[in-house]
């Protein structure tokens, strides 16, 4: 039997970032070698997630791997884990019967994320004294998006819009990084200026309130899209998100613009508000891929005017440093260096690990 207090996982390792669209998947042969990145899947292409990781993986590879650590976007409450997004529920004794797997971790997709601002992609750089960051993340990793300084070991904000929107924080205690998962994508997101107050009718609420992520994901683009049309009394006319972004950056539409702006200031103010929750003085970090794809406008002045503007503290969020990250695969970034030294990080493991 393992012992319960080990917190080191038997190599090869799995590392997977289960999204409510893709998941993306890793191998990590033991804890010197870089992350062996493998063919994304599409989770509405499988019925279950064993199904997908035996064709997709092990049917393809010669590496057995012993461990699985997961990132999930959905809850972690017993042992069934049901996706938020997608149709997927995790059963990791499942996989333990099932795929060979002597050990499997589970946390949430965010704390992958924040574990990878904590520890950006070049992988080269060692934890001194046991658990020192870096005091700003690789140049190659992030994008600086308006002023403000990196204060080390201070605590950092990790937002996410894709299929949701994630949100996760991350602490430094105790000579760690710790990881706070949490539903910060779905506290009340409220109008404010004149125009806000025309488009707030038109807009998809949930369950009678406006939630961040009724607005900031893939799907909230296209809420806010068609309530800037209908306010206009224009027709939407374009299809999808992707048809509204790329509208938006090449300024072919119009109505298109004006959602990525606005999109850009609310994801703002959210960004924010969160960066006053944990008075993240060590930055915050937009990851995803919708960030990476309306970059520019995020480089303009709405992102970070809405970001600073929280009176009376519009002083101390101009010192806060805000960044796009742009590592393609931040989570599974995370994830390595967790695997590797897992005692680097303070990653709750009691009732999100199963082992045989």
């Amino acid at each position: 039997m393992p012992n319960a207090s080990d917190q080191s996982f038997p190599f090869p390792i799995l590392i997977g970032d289960i999204g409510g669209t893709n998941a993306r998947f890793a191998l990590l042969t033991d804890a010197y070698g870089e992350p062996r990145q493998l063919e994304p899947i599409r989770t509405g292409d499988f019925a279950t997630i064993e199904e997908a990781m035996q064709k997709s993986i092990l049917d393809k590879t010669s590496v057995q791997p012993r461990s699985a650590i997961l990132a999930v976007a959905g809850p972690i409450k017993g042992d069934e884990i049901p996706l938020t997004n997608a149709h997927w529920v995790i059963r990791p004794k499942d996989m333990l019967a099932s795929l060979g797997l002597e050990d499997v971790l589970i946390i949430n997709d965010f704390e992958a994320q924040a574990l990878a601002i904590a520890a950006p992609a070049d992988q080269d750089v060692v934890f001194e004294a046991q658990a020192l960051a870096i005091a700003a993340p690789a140049d190659q990793d992030v994008v600086q998006i308006g002023g403000g300084a990196v204060r080390p070991f201070n605590s950092r904000v990790v937002l996410g819009p894709g299929t949701g929107l994630g949100v996760a924080g991350l602490v430094y205690a105790q000579h760690s990084w710790i990881p706070v998962p949490g539903e910060g994508g779905h506290v009340d997101l409220g109008p404010r200026t004149e125009r806000d107050f025309e488009i707030w009718p038109f807009l998809e609420p949930i369950e009678g309130r406006m939630a961040g992520e009724q607005i900031l994901c893939g799907r909230g683009i296209m809420n806010l899209y068609r309530a800037v049309c209908a306010a206009n009394g224009e027709a939407a006319v374009l299809a999808d998100q992707a048809a509204v972004t790329t509208s938006a950056l090449s300024g072919a539409d119009a109505a298109a613009v004006e959602t990525v702006s606005l999109f850009a200031t609310y994801l703002g103010r959210v960004a924010g508000d969160m960066a006053l929750i944990f008075m993240a003085r060590g930055g915050v970090f937009l990851a995803g891929g919708i960030s990476q794809k309306i970059l520019p406008a995020l480089m303009k002045p709405e992102f970070r005017a809405a970001f600073e503007d929280k009176a009376p503290h519009s002083a101390l969020m101009r010192t806060i440093p805000t960044f796009a990250v742009i590592h393609p695969m931040a989570a599974l970034s995370g994830l390595a260096a967790f695997a590797r030294t897992p005692r680097d990080f303070g990653v709750a493991m009691e009732g999100r690990r199963w082992r045989r």
